[in-house]
């Protein structure tokens, strides 16, 4: 048996009028099950586990060092990174960063892990994505991956290009980490650093996107090139 209370339960009892004998696939933040429901009442709900579900294996494991923006934005790239499959997300005070954010951020920790695993169930996640305290920028260039990429807005290479590149015999289970800055970019000072830290740099193409944006269509780049 499993149950669920508080405000999910509440949501599947009295908006989704969930009753007994429905099926639900659930997660205990570690495998999914097939379940069916034994009892539905108001903040309780109870499931009968009828059986395991394979869980897709990870090909490719992301963590995305994300420089802090203006948090509406923040929240909404924590939003799409966890429907795009990325595992970890590494909050980065840039120097651009807006003053302020860093510390700001602190509190937030808890909202961002709620969007994160709300985002996860309606991508049918098995886990949500873990969201680590702000780092400062040198520390996120430590980062340790097979594959570390630094989004730059110009004199870079295209991405897909760097990607198609690649060896074929790319492993499942590699592990991936990629940089995004901030709403004023990166300094020449970060750029330096980075390329010192061997990141590759980057580059989307022409238009001039929003940092969530960039960071949306850098992901999804990036997994496409595990499955095509």
């Amino acid at each position: 048996m499993a149950e669920l209370r508080g405000e999910e339960a509440r949501h599947l009892t009295r908006v989704l009028r969930a009753e007994a004998g429905q099926r639900y696939e659930i997660s205990d933040g570690q495998c999914a099950y097939l379940a069916e429901i034994a009892e539905a009442h108001g903040p309780r709900v109870v499931f009968r586990v009828i059986e395991p579900l394979e869980a897709p294996a990870g090909l490719l494991h992301i963590t995305l060092c994300a420089a802090l923006i203006k948090f509406d934005r923040f929240e909404w790239m924590v939003e799409k990174a966890t429907e795009l499959g990325v595992e970890r997300i590494v909050p980065v005070e840039a120097e651009r960063s807006e003053k302020g954010l860093l510390e700001a951020s602190r509190k937030r920790s808890e909202r961002w892990a709620r969007i994160a695993r709300e985002s996860s169930q309606q991508a049918r996640r098995v886990r949500a994505p873990e969201i680590g305290p702000a780092v400062g920028f040198e520390q996120c260039l430590g980062e340790e991956a097979e594959y570390r990429y630094f989004l730059e807005e110009a004199g870079a290479p295209p991405f897909l290009r760097v990607l198609r590149a690649l060896p074929e015999c790319r492993t499942s289970g590699s592990r991936a980490a990629l940089a995004t800055g901030p709403e004023g970019g990166w300094t020449d000072a970060e750029r330096k650093l980075a390329a010192a830290a061997g990141w590759q740099a980057v580059w989307l193409g022409p238009q001039v996107l929003r940092a969530e944006t960039a960071a949306a269509a850098a992901i999804a780049v990036l997994v496409n090139a595990w499955i095509a």
